[in-house]
């Protein structure tokens, strides 16, 4: 392989997005054969030089995966949990490569569909809400929201001063695995942003508390057919609609 910019080599490596690897080089977290780099020119072979972050040694997978999980309510997207609660990394296959992560995240109480990736630049561009990576979820929320509630939504609404982008919304039929309840209502909603606790926070806005969270749908990739608490590699069409989505 020829030497190529350092933070691209972290960012395939899984340290994060090439600007997050910047971050390290910067911070003099990096080094190359032995000496500390800083600057973000520099250029290195990742086959053939030797290249730490904080002192352990980059390697840089042969071959990059993608991930599904169905990831269960209770479980929280993390690496570990001081706490002892059950976390995303421990419902992975094992002797996976160094740095697969998460792309995003989903809170402990959000169930559905999670992507992991040793590719950090290819994760860092499908949480970014500027490629307009289409999140689909369905909810279960108090009551029956009215027609102008569903108007609100589409039209984006404040959620502790964010105006939210227009989004989809619509009544829908229960996500496999989940049943109707009566009195309140399960919808469809469609976002391309992913601010923290984002669909909560809209359903809370029109006043139609959310009981059931799933997020059944990330770009063309979808949960239909996997297990809760199971695994799928993407396939490649999938992979490559998603890079080509993020201008990979």
């Amino acid at each position: 392989m020829s030497s190529e910019r350092l933070q691209k080599i972290l960012a395939r490596a899984g340290y994060g997005s090439r600007r997050g690897a910047e971050a390290l080089i910067t911070a003099g977290r990096v080094t190359v054969n032995g000496s500390s780099v800083t600057e973000l020119g520099t250029k290195a072979d990742a086959e053939s030089d030797t290249i730490t972050v904080d002192g352990t040694a980059l390697t840089v997978a042969k071959q990059h995966v993608h991930i599904a999980l169905h990831k269960p309510a209770g479980a929280v997207t993390t690496v570990s949990d001081p706490q002892g609660r059950m976390t995303v990394m421990s419902l992975l296959p094992k002797n996976l490569p160094p740095h697969v992560i998460p792309i995003g995240r989903l809170d402990k109480d959000t169930a559905g569909l999670l992507l992991f990736t040793n590719d950090g630049e290819f994760a860092h561009r499908i949480a970014h809400p500027r490629y307009e990576i289409e999140k689909e979820y369905h909810a279960l929320v108090a009551g029956v929201p009215s027609p102008e509630d569903l108007a609100a939504i589409r039209s984006g609404v404040d959620i502790g001063g964010h105006m939210t982008a227009p989004a989809k919304i619509d009544v829908a039929r229960p996500p496999a695995g989940h049943f109707e309840r009566p009195g309140d209502t399960w919808i469809q909603l469609v976002i391309h942003e992913g601010r923290k606790r984002q669909v909560r926070l809209m359903c809370a806005a029109i006043n139609h508390d959310v009981r059931i969270l799933v997020r059944t749908r990330i770009g063309g990739v979808s949960i239909t057919g996997l297990p809760l608490m199971k695994t799928r590699p993407l396939t490649t069409l999938e992979v490559t609609e998603l890079r080509r989505a993020v201008d990979l």
